[in-house]
């Protein structure tokens, strides 16, 4: 099983509506995570707009590629870029194209 934790920043006048979004997740949405093989997922945003995302999966890579094969995540995605700052020299995207995964260093079982 992987744990992966990732970054990303929410802008500073984003981040009302952003939580808004997330208290409103769509179904189909979340059973397209679940479905794909997401499990424990959660989020967390500090008061400067840091993001950090945790979920575990069987097999992260694979459960990525069930995610894009979706149509909802491409909804998603398309509504929810505009919430996220561009890393510098990157270009605007998805949230996935914005967020900085997150290597393990130590883990408390």
């Amino acid at each position: 099983m992987a744990r992966v934790c990732f970054l990303l920043k929410v802008r500073p006048d984003r981040m009302a509506e952003y939580r808004r979004r997330h208290t409103e997740v769509w179904p189909q949405m979340r059973a397209a995570l679940t479905a794909s093989g997401w499990r424990d997922y959660s989020l967390f945003l500090g008061p400067d707009g840091t993001l950090v995302g945790y979920l575990e999966a069987d097999d992260f890579a694979a459960a990525e590629r069930a995610m894009a094969a979706t149509e909802v995540n491409a909804r998603w995605q398309r509504e929810m870029a505009p919430f996220f700052e561009v890393p510098a020299g990157g270009a605007a995207g998805t949230a996935d194209d914005a967020r900085v995964l997150l290597t393990e260093v130590f883990h408390l079982d």
